[in-house]
């Protein structure tokens, strides 16, 4: 019990305090329910009658969108305060579109939902705002873990929506766990806004934007350009968001089709894969990720990078009816992820600038979706053709990838300041 109560995650809850507290444990209620339904997602559009296509043209136009409310982000987070921009706009971009998709019917509802939805980016600048500012920079790579964990705990409920699956078919399933999904969702914005406060930073950035016009506050955008621009650290961090989000959008929305249609596994089995995700990731974040901590950022990103291309070498080599090499890519997969988002994520905390974290995080997110969007009508191209081309393109930028990190002069320079 003593040696539990001394690991470096379970003291990290001890330490939180606030609106940290507040954010990691509300984030299961949102966590779980879209960890629920997620896995099928592609596959309920498609029994709908949305095409490959289709599902990537939704992807390109809800990720144009994004640009538009990323932008709009940082600006409406100063303006309005972390605080109720979380809470009004995660009801537009989560709470609207679970209903929407529960009673979706064809192409069209999709789409809706996806417009609603593209909000998520003004919560998600507002929301990490609430959850780093006012923390000590010490506890970050622990606390975006414990973020990815909230996330994981769904695999205590996975095992239903496969039951549910058998027991009544896919659509109805999906429709069920939407409907859940909107229960706890909105539950979990209720919950976050009474219990959170606005921030120091937030309280700040309100006073000095009270009497600033929208307009004005977007032509600033180009001094924060400046700074991203001028700066190698957030150019680095930026870099690595951008390339991961563009590999997710395959993993994300092309895994289950490729699995189900081309390795043909039963659609009942897709949201085993997840759990077993799921288990792997929790072992590796209690057990290996602590060792982890005191190793530098590029030997970890570089592993990291090594086994999601270990991992799509399996994907890659599947063959029909064979689930091996599917679940030797979720075991490889998995590990990967566990290595690599917490430390980018918490690598983008460190250096983007904190004087004017919501507005660099806005910028950060619409140079991230304008550089992605184009690749949800690419990769949906490049399914229709095989199945296997969207996780090729992947292998190609984990590659890219680990050129960027080892020949990165910031990463070098870390290394060297934390040797001397």
């Amino acid at each position: 019990m003593n040696r539990l109560h001394n690991h470096p995650l379970i003291d990290t809850l001890h330490q939180v305090k606030g609106n940290s507290r507040a954010c990691l444990f509300t984030e299961p209620l949102w966590g779980i329910p879209f960890n629920l339904y997620a896995p099928f997602v592609t596959l309920y559009m498609y029994a709908l009658g949305v095409k490959d296509q289709q599902i990537g043209l939704i992807l390109t136009i809800g990720m144009a969108l994004q640009v538009f409310t990323a932008a709009l982000g940082g600006i409406i987070t100063d303006k309005f305060g972390r605080r109720k921009v979380t809470f009004f706009i995660d009801l537009l971009a989560w709470s609207i579109p679970t209903l929407i998709w529960m009673l979706a019917q064809n192409f069209w509802w999709f789409l809706t939902a996806a417009i609603f939805n593209s909000l998520w980016h003004i919560t998600n600048t507002s929301w990490q705002c609430l959850l780093v500012e006012d923390t000590p920079p010490h506890l970050l790579v622990n606390i975006y873990t414990w973020v990815n964990i909230a996330g994981l705990m769904a695999v205590f409920f996975a095992p239903l929506s496969t039951l549910l699956v058998d027991r009544f078919s896919l659509v109805p399933t999906v429709r069920i766990l939407y409907l859940l999904a909107f229960v706890l969702m909105t539950a979990k914005f209720a919950i976050l806004y009474a219990w959170s406060t606005e921030t120091t930073q937030g309280t700040q950035r309100m006073a000095e934007t009270k009497h600033q016009s929208l307009l004005s506050m977007i032509l600033g955008y180009k001094k924060v350009f400046g700074k991203l621009i001028r700066s190698k650290e957030m150019r680095l961090a930026l870099v690595i968001s951008v390339i991961l989000n563009i590999t997710s959008i395959s993993i994300t929305n092309f895994f289950a089709l490729y699995i189900t249609r081309d390795v043909r596994i039963p659609e009942k089995y897709v949201a085993l894969f997840p759990i077993g995700r799921a288990v792997i990731m929790l072992l590796f974040m209690f057990i290996i990720q602590p060792l982890t901590n005191r190793l530098h950022d590029r030997s970890v990103f570089l592993t990291g990078f090594g086994v999601y291309l270990a991992s799509h070498v399996f994907l890659l080599l599947s063959r029909p009816d064979s689930q091996l090499m599917v679940i030797a890519y979720t075991l490889l997969e998995a590990v990967a992820f566990a290595l690599v988002v917490p430390r980018r994520d918490a690598l983008g905390a460190i250096f983007y600038d904190k004087e004017d974290r919501a507005r660099v995080m806005s910028l950060v997110y619409v140079i991230m979706i304008a550089v992605s969007s184009p690749f949800g009508s690419i990769l949906g191209f490049l399914s229709s053709i095989d199945r296997r081309l969207p996780f090729a393109l992947n292998m190609l930028l984990f590659l890219l990838l680990a050129i960027v990190v080892a020949t990165s002069k910031v990463l070098e320079k870390q290394v060297l300041e934390q040797e001397t």
